[in-house]
This record gives structure tokens, C-alpha cells and sequence, in this order.
């Protein structure tokens, strides 16, 4: 046995001997500053990402989302909060109007074509919707069908580069107006305890600046995941909405 032992070392030596890649770096582990302030006894300021709403008067057959009209869903909501400026439910009067018309003006209609994908999980895709607004502003709403209706489980706005999926997360890219070549980047995930879609990372990322006489913000366009087919008879998009594509296929641009 012990000859044995013998050669099996002299065949491994034979190879090559282990070589040291340098020295290695000490370990250091995360210190807490001022470990004596006392905790935050009130809590933070509300900016409602987890605010959630039932969409009224939608009906949604077989929790099947690609049954629904997206523009349909938007002026549902226009009805119940018209007059809203700020929050989940804000949009602009002029916003407004103009979805109250897309019944007669589909060419002038802020709703941008809806995209579809399972962001919560469940199986079945979410209702992914885009309007349009003044000032180069994009909002930007998720829905969720449970029970036979609609939850909207995410909304924003803001002056929007690109909008994009990475499996479960919806990641919205928005260009940085002090810092200039830099871009923020929210990644806007499903949290099953608050059951609504939560801006779970965000970060400052540097990008190329921009050219000379280049518009920092671009106007917004939506380019398809294909990730899942849209409706067989999707509702025009607004004018611009349908640009070439400019990236991969997993990209809302």
C-alpha cells in the first residue's frame, strides 16, 4: 500500500507542482458606523410603489389577459380618476382627453400597444401598457388577472430612455438630468408579501455621453420581446410607436 501511495504522488508531481497565483487580498467584513444612533422610531416617507388597485368595470374571462383591449382598461381608469395629477393614478388633462378620444382617434391615441409576460410567477402573462405624455414622459402600467378581474400592481412615469424585460423584471432606464452621461436604472420586481411589483434595485450607471446637438432624453418607443404573441387584433399604436428595431429582441425600447 505503501509503494502504492509512493507512485500515485510521483505520477501527480510528474504533471506539474501546485504553484502559488500570488498573495490574496484580507478579507474585510462590512463595519457599522455610528453603531450608538438609536433606530428610526417613525417610518420612512410613502411613495407608493406598493399601492394596488382593482381596475373597475373590467371583466377578465378566464384570468386571460390577452382577451382585454388596453386602451379599454386605461379609460377605465381615466373614469374613475379623471381628475388625478399626481400619484399612481396622475396624468395630464391634455393626457386625458386624448384617451377619452382613442375611441374615434386610434392614430392620436396616447396608449401605446400593450406587451405581455409573466412577471408574477403565476403561469400566465400580465398586461403590460405605455402612454404617452407631454415632455417626452412615458407611464408605464402593469395588471395582474385574478378572479375573474383586473389589479393594476404597477405604475410610473417618468422621462424614459427605454423600458425593458429581464425574465421577471421590468427595468426602466431614464437619463440623468445632473449628472450628465449617466442614466438611472430601476428594476422593478414581483414581491409575493405585498403582492404588487416593487422597485426592488435601482442604480446609477455611466453610459456614453451624448453627441453634440443630440437630445439627451429620446422620445420612447416600444420594441417587442416577443416573448409571448400580442392579440390578434392589437390596437394601433401611437405615431412613432412603431419604430425598426434597434436592439435584441428581449428589449422595449
Amino acid at each position: 500500500m505503501a509503494l502504492l501511495g509512493a507512485l500515485a504522488l510521483t505520477g501527480c508531481g510528474s504533471q506539474g507542482e501546485l504553484r502559488s497565483a500570488g498573495p490574496t487580498p484580507t478579507a474585510v467584513g462590512p463595519v457599522r458606523l455610528w453603531p450608538d444612533l438609536p433606530p428610526a422610531t417613525n417610518p420612512p416617507i410613502d411613495f407608493g410603489e406598493s399601492d394596488t388597485e382593482r381596475v373597475p368595470g373590467v371583466d377578465v374571462p378566464d384570468n386571460d389577459v390577452h382577451s382585454l383591449d388596453a386602451v379599454a382598461v386605461v379609460q377605465a381608469e381615466v373614469r374613475a380618476h379623471g381628475d388625478a395629477r399626481s400619484g399612481a393614478d396622475g396624468l395630464y388633462e391634455q393626457t386625458v382627453r386624448a384617451i377619452d378620444a382613442c375611441t374615434t382617434d386610434r392614430a392620436g391615441c396616447p396608449v401605446l400597444a400593450p406587451y405581455y409576460r409573466d412577471l408574477t410567477g403565476n403561469g400566465r402573462d400580465e398586461l403590460i401598457v405605455g402612454i404617452r405624455m407631454p415632455d417626452q414622459q412615458l407611464g408605464v402600467r402593469v395588471y395582474l388577472a385574478e378572479n375573474g378581474g383586473l389589479t393594476r400592481i404597477m405604475s410610473t412615469v417618468d422621462q424614459v430612455v427605454s423600458v425593458e424585460l429581464a425574465g421577471r423584471d421590468l427595468i426602466t432606464r431614464v437619463s440623468s438630468a445632473g449628472i450628465p452621461g449617466y442614466e438611472y436604472r430601476t428594476a422593478w420586481s414581483w414581491d409575493e408579501q405585498q403582492r404588487t411589483m416593487l422597485p426592488a434595485r435601482d442604480e446609477i450607471v455611466r453610459v456614453k455621453p451624448p453627441g453634440p446637438g443630440t437630445s439627451v432624453v429620446p422620445a420612447p418607443a416600444f420594441v417587442s420581446p416577443s416573448a409571448t404573441p400580442a392579440p390578434a387584433t392589437p390596437p394601433p399604436a401611437a405615431p412613432g410607436a412603431g419604430r425598426p428595431e434597434a436592439a435584441p429582441p428581449e428589449v422595449i425600447r
